[in-house]
């Protein structure tokens, strides 16, 4: 696994053991990004984000490369904390992070009684937690985390369909790659 542009382009992340933690694939963030940036060349930078269930980090390391100003990564597990940490220190990057080691409903509401707001919000929960999709979408709707011009994209597999909306969140782009799928939702 690696970053695939930007400032610390090639440059190898480190992952945890086990069926537990499915990195985003390296193509399949690729594919991320060019969606994003087909919108406008320059769409992620000075961006803030939010990578929910962030795992390794690797889908907010890669905003991060590419000009982000800003990420939260939310993860639960103290062991993949410790990884995105650690991936975050090997490549030098000491400012425009907060690793927010919660569980996601409580990572968002902090986060939103903070004020947060973001301009992409991934999420990416592990699979067999299908209740998470609905769950955390439907906290996203429902806060302020939001702009009314943000994009939330949740990865899945493509046999599992997270849904068409949840509340004021609407998708508007769904991609299938390999077993995996991004739903793309925005405010309606």
């Amino acid at each position: 696994m690696r970053i695939i542009a930007g400032t610390y382009r090639s440059r190898p992340l480190k992952s945890l053991q086990g069926m537990n933690v499915r990195p985003t694939s390296d193509r399949l963030r690729e594919t991320l990004f060019n969606v994003i940036a087909a919108s406008r060349p320059s769409a992620v930078e000075d961006t803030v984000w939010l990578d929910v269930f962030a795992g390794t980090g690797a889908v907010g390391i890669e905003a991060l490369s590419r000009g982000a100003r800003q990420v939260y990564f939310v993860e639960s597990s103290r062991k993949a904390a410790t990884v995105i940490r650690d991936n975050l220190h090997s490549l030098g990057i000491e400012e425009g992070f907060e690793v927010v080691e919660r569980d996601a409903d409580t990572a968002l509401k902090l986060l939103d009684a903070e004020a947060v707001r973001c301009d992409y919000c991934f999420l990416d929960p592990p699979y067999h937690m299908e209740s998470a999709y609905d769950q955390t979408l439907g906290v996203l709707s429902q806060s302020q985390l939001l702009r009314p011009e943000s994009v939330v994209i949740a990865e899945h597999d493509v046999k599992f369909d997270p849904g068409d909306r949840f509340g004021a969140l609407v998708r508007f782009r769904k991609l299938e790659q390999g077993d995996s799928g991004l739903s793309f939702y925005r405010i309606a």
